[in-house]
């Protein structure tokens, strides 16, 4: 059974997708054992708590040194044991230790066809903004490992989303989420946890 622990800041759209894929089979072979947020106000955490997953607030805010905060952050993950973390729209940048611990157990959805408008600052609306002010005609989501560098690791899944002509960012990002992003997210976990298995 693939333990998995996700960590969210916000509504946690991706974190239902990965419920109900658990629930409805999509994703075999996996137990999401916690939620992790840096965000006490996060939706995600209820989201947690209405399928009885165990959710757990480290901010950075509580604390006086980011580095007080990371440790924090990789008490809770030792502590979890998690086969796989799944970062679902977690915005912080995570610290070399626990990527260099979990090299390779680590995995992120981007709301882009990474190489595209991927890197620092570009997260969020902040993607689909970019991909209406270059006049893209195709955008998507991809699945990907994390390492040290910044949407740089290894690509595990990709989904192409089309570009309509009166898309606007909020719609653009809605369709990527429903179209691409609930798609691979459960279906890279699935792979991975199938693949673990075997």
């Amino acid at each position: 059974m693939l333990r998995v622990v996700v960590c969210v800041s916000g509504g946690g759209t991706n974190l239902q997708a990965l419920i109900d894929g658990v629930r409805n089979g999509k994703i075999r072979n996996t137990e999401i054992t916690g939620v992790i947020s840096n965000n006490p106000c996060a939706y995600a955490m209820k989201r947690a708590e209405n399928a009885g997953i165990p959710s757990f607030c480290i901010s950075p805010k509580d604390y006086e040194k980011r580095v007080d905060f990371n440790q924090a952050l990789l008490d809770k993950l030792d502590e979890l044991q998690p086969d796989l973390i799944v970062l679902a729209g977690f915005l912080v940048i995570l610290p070399k230790e626990l990527i260099q611990q979990y090299r390779n157990r680590i995995i992120n959805i981007h709301p882009s066809l990474i190489p595209s408008f991927c890197g620092t600052g570009y997260y969020g609306l902040k993607v689909h903004e970019a991909a209406l002010a270059r006049g893209v005609k195709v955008t998507g989501a991809t699945v990907h490992y994390v390492d040290e560098g910044t949407d740089t690791g290894e690509i595990i899944l990709q989904k192409a989303v089309e570009v309509l002509p009166e898309d606007t960012p909020e719609i653009l990002q809605r369709r990527v989420m429903e179209q691409a992003e609930w798609v691979i997210l459960p279906g890279a976990v699935d792979a991975i946890a199938m693949k673990q298995g075997n």
